[in-house]
């Protein structure tokens, strides 16, 4: 009971640091990165429609993707939803591909960033929190119905609290690298 418990909260915790890593890949750099476009959705005959599924991204030079659609009427749809993005770009097609040149990031906007990087990583230890919370509560459920026992549920805990820490470190750490990069100029 106690390790399906612990076990669950450790899936959900790592899922959460993932979400948090998508997150950041998300926040543009000084360079090109295709995952900049991930969380980006086109409306594609009347669905929203992530981009990575209307076509394909190649970062040539440091600071310039090529997309790539696969259906070239889906063309101004990916455009318009870089377009309406906060990454802040302005991409141009020439009938066949579109290409999106990233300006040099001011300090300004650096700084931005990182606050939206401070955002994103203090929501992950949030979401990991709330999941330590719920494992805390099934735990001092299972010690109240007499399922389990003081001292077992006490050490559970503790391997719970070294669980979170593990997850909110980890966190901390590609926030970290994050704030690296973005200062890297």
């Amino acid at each position: 009971m106690i390790n399906d418990t612990l076990n669950e909260a450790d899936s959900k915790m790592n899922k959460a640091v993932e979400v948090t890593r998508e997150d950041f890949a998300s926040i543009r750099t000084g360079r090109a990165n295709p995952s900049m476009f991930h969380k980006l959705t086109a409306d594609y005959y009347g669905a929203p429609t992530p981009l990575v599924q209307l076509a394909s991204f190649t970062a040539p030079e440091a600071r310039v993707i090529i997309i790539s659609p696969f259906d070239a009427s889906s063309m101004a749809a990916i455009e318009k939803a870089i377009r309406d993005s906060d990454l802040g770009v302005n991409p141009t097609d020439d009938g066949k591909t579109i290409r999106v040149s990233l300006p040099e990031l001011t300090e300004e906007r650096r700084k931005e960033y990182i606050k939206m990087a401070k955002g994103k990583a203090e929501d992950g230890r949030i979401a990991v929190r709330n999941i330590r919370r719920t494992a805390k509560h099934a735990l001092e459920k299972l010690e109240k119905d007499g399922e389990v026992g003081k001292d077992d549920v006490t050490g559970a805990e503790k391997r719970l609290d070294g669980m979170t820490k593990k997850h909110t470190d980890e966190i901390d750490e590609m926030l970290k690298h994050k704030e690296a990069e973005l200062l890297e100029v």
